[in-house]
């Protein structure tokens, strides 16, 4: 009896772990109502395998932005203590400028918040841009941070999720 109570934890506890390890990324919901649960991952039969979201094209960390229709991705350089977060489209290469004057990046450990101001690419113009940059001291921290990226594109509010892991050949700046 105890070994099957035991297989029935493991199932469990393994179970909660992919779940929360592939925390859906959406637009955010508007007046309480529920964000879409479908986050555009693609998963192969009885594995965890994601279709994307290896090291993003500035080799920061990925996030879904609706779904998988924008992505963003988190860069930090401690010596500047400065983030920069770049949208993509679906494809998770190419720049996918918004009309926005500014996103929210949030950090979970330690806690804080930073005001990312838009900072267009080469080509961005009639104030749209795919980069988004902020300084805070916190950021001078060598660490692997976690938190959400949340903005506003078109009317909708979008957030998403991220957190940075360590991998090898990863220098930190």
């Amino acid at each position: 009896m105890k070994i099957r109570s035991l297989t029935g934890i493991a199932l469990t506890v393994a179970s909660l772990t992919w779940f929360v390890g592939c925390e859906p990324s959406t637009p955010a919901p508007k007046n309480g109502g529920a964000a879409s649960s479908d986050h555009g991952h693609d998963h192969k039969e009885g594995d965890h395998t994601h279709s994307g979201h290896g090291a993003g094209p500035h080799d920061g960390t990925m996030a879904d932005w609706g779904g998988g229709k924008y992505h963003v991705e988190f860069t930090v350089d401690h010596d500047k203590k400065e983030a920069a977060v770049y949208l993509v489209g679906s494809d998770e290469k190419s720049p996918s400028p918004i009309k926005a004057d500014k996103i929210l990046l949030t950090i979970k450990q330690p806690q804080f918040q930073v005001e990312l101001t838009a900072k267009p690419l080469d080509g961005e113009a009639n104030g749209v841009s795919s980069r988004f940059v902020g300084v805070h001291d916190s950021l001078g921290v060598v660490q692997e941070f976690a938190g959400t990226i949340s903005g506003e594109v078109d009317g909708t509010p979008y957030s998403g999720e991220f957190a940075e892991e360590a991998h090898v050949g990863h220098d930190h700046k």
